[in-house]
């Protein structure tokens, strides 16, 4: 008879073992996101816009499927829905976003 030590731990058939890289933990910032789609993709760009700078840039382009985007859009409503019970509600403006152009210093120096 096998000894118990022997037997492998028994996976679920549909368990996924996802690897998360260390440069990718780390995350990227990003303050406006752009969305677009076509009949088989929905393409989310995560753009970071820095104040005083009138260029913005791309960090980041997700590439999905429209059945993806509908279980993100799900799984987005649930998040925030339990967000706002453990914090209140989020605050939203109809306005864009307003940076100071100079974070409080002078333009220019170094």
């Amino acid at each position: 008879m096998a000894d118990e030590k022997d037997k492998k731990p028994q996976q679920n058939p549909n368990q996924i073992n996802i690897e998360l890289p260390e440069e990718v933990a780390e995350g990227v910032y990003s303050n406006l996101a752009m969305i677009a789609h076509s009949n088989s993709e929905f393409v989310i760009d995560f753009i970071r816009l820095m104040p005083g700078v009138p260029k913005a840039k791309v960090k980041s382009r997700v590439v999905i499927t429209p059945e993806h985007a509908k279980r993100l859009l799900n799984a987005l409503n649930e998040n925030i829905h339990k967000y706002e019970q453990t914090f209140g509600p989020i605050k939203q403006t109809n306005e864009a976003p307003q940076f100071p152009m100079n974070f409080g210093g002078t333009m220019g120096e170094a």
